[in-house]
């Protein structure tokens, strides 16, 4: 049974949290600033540079909000601090990427380039070096947004299992099939 719900988040000190009495959490620091209504039933506490998720009860939903808001929050506050990136990458013959301000090309085998438009929040780096695959860098402060934006660049051209072709993410492993045998 997960625990996470009662570990305690500390704050950074270039961040700064606060609590309205509503349970809407403000997060602002360096990267950016981030709102979260937490549910009304929840106990919030910030004391000493630490916020803690507390439940009233033990009952099931309780129990799954708790973990639930707690993770949220750490998540928030640690994209506002810090931030997360993620890294694509783009195997396979004649696959490019460029990106100009919020605007993302991709020529994955289609007849025609593929044209993306990314929030504002996110910023995006696409970069081919000779040699080595084209990768696509995103960073944002916004978790969910940033894993958004990934998933759909990635839907774009799916890895197959065959020859690996297709976008992936750089910590994804490809489970690779072997093809037809060849007929005697």
């Amino acid at each position: 049974m997960s625990r996470i719900g009662y570990q305690p988040i500390s704050v950074p000190s270039n961040t700064e949290v606060k609590i309205k009495e509503n349970n809407e959490v403000t997060a602002k620091g360096p990267k950016g600033e981030l709102y979260l209504q937490v549910d009304p039933d929840l106990i919030l506490k910030l004391e000493d540079g630490v916020l803690t998720v507390d439940r009233p009860t033990e009952q099931k939903r309780h129990k799954s909000m708790h973990g639930l808001y707690r993770s949220l929050l750490a998540n928030m506050i640690q994209g506002v601090s810090e931030g997360f990136k993620k890294v694509l990458i783009m195997n396979g013959v004649g696959f490019r990427a460029s990106s100009q301000g919020q605007v993302l090309e991709l020529s994955v085998g289609f007849s025609h380039p593929v044209i993306m438009v990314v929030p504002p929040e996110v910023k995006i780096k696409a970069e081919t070096v000779k040699g080595k695959s084209p990768t696509i860098t995103l960073e944002s402060h916004d978790k969910q947004l940033l894993g958004q934006v990934a998933a759909k660049i990635r839907a774009v051209r799916k890895p197959e299992p065959y020859k690996g072709k297709g976008i992936r993410y750089s910590d994804e492993y490809i489970r690779r099939k072997a093809g037809k045998a060849a007929a005697k």
